[in-house]
């Protein structure tokens, strides 16, 4: 750490910025306008002169390539007499964007982003996107090697239990049908009503078993949806095989 980020932290305009990704990753950052903007979510987007919305979009995309690398690294060496089934699942739970939107708020990056307020409830990702915008920032001021250490020694060991989430059931719709397909039977995910406009459109999608409809899921994409609709399904056809199988 050179003195010159030092005095940045401590007498910078953004000090309170500087301070808080210090206490939480353990490093005074670089360049702290690349974490600024991680933090600017595309509903407070700021456009620029040439006419440019700056958010942490794009950001997140390079986060996101990042972490799922870092991750797939992490478990190949944890687990080495595992086949590429169990890792690929594990590396699914760990970067869901249901377990970022838990990690982001645990780690406490929910209170930096700059949001809509208005808008709070029409991202159900943004936790968890803030957080691969950030992983995404790290990487370009500190390089690969610093952020795969941050990852690893930061934020799996420190924030994130491995062996809860190894055992965590986590994708109904692949598990629903995987069962519907060993019993013979027919799955459909049917979009039924889309409500609200721009970005408060919500899709309801019903899911049917054999042409019954089983359970619905609403959400702000059909791929959420799909998946609240086969937990549903999911847990009442487990109740179901218990009580009386399903024939």
């Amino acid at each position: 750490m050179t003195f010159l980020t030092i005095f940045k932290a401590y007498f910078s305009a953004d000090k309170q910025l500087y301070q808080s990704i210090k206490n939480i990753l353990g490093f005074y950052p670089g360049n702290i306008f690349i974490y600024k903007l991680a933090f600017l979510h595309k509903s407070a987007s700021q456009e620029t002169r040439k006419g440019v919305k700056l958010s942490n979009e794009r950001l997140e995309y390079l986060g996101d390539t990042i972490l799922s690398t870092v991750v797939a690294d992490y478990l190949f060496k944890k687990y080495p007499y595992n086949d590429e089934g169990f890792l690929t699942e594990l590396r699914s739970k760990i970067v869901s964007r249901s377990n970022l939107n838990k990690l982001s708020r645990k780690m406490g990056l929910n209170h930096l982003i700059q949001r809509d307020n208005e808008s709070n409830n029409l991202y159900r990702s943004i936790e968890g996107d803030t957080f691969e915008a950030l992983i995404g920032a790290i990487y370009l001021d500190k390089g690969f090697n610093f952020t795969h250490r941050i990852i690893i020694h930061r934020i799996i060991q420190v924030h994130l239990d491995i062996d809860e989430l190894e055992h965590k059931q986590w994708n109904f719709k692949s598990k629903l049908i995987d069962w519907t397909q060993r019993e013979r039977k027919t799955v459909g995910f049917n979009v039924v009503g889309v409500i609200g406009n721009g970005y408060n459109k919500q899709y309801k999608v019903e899911l049917t078993v054999d042409g019954e409809t089983i359970a619905s899921g609403q959400d702000y994409s059909i791929k959420a949806a799909e998946q609240l609709a086969a937990e549903k399904a999911y847990s009442l056809l487990s109740i179901s095989e218990v009580v009386h199988p399903i024939s």
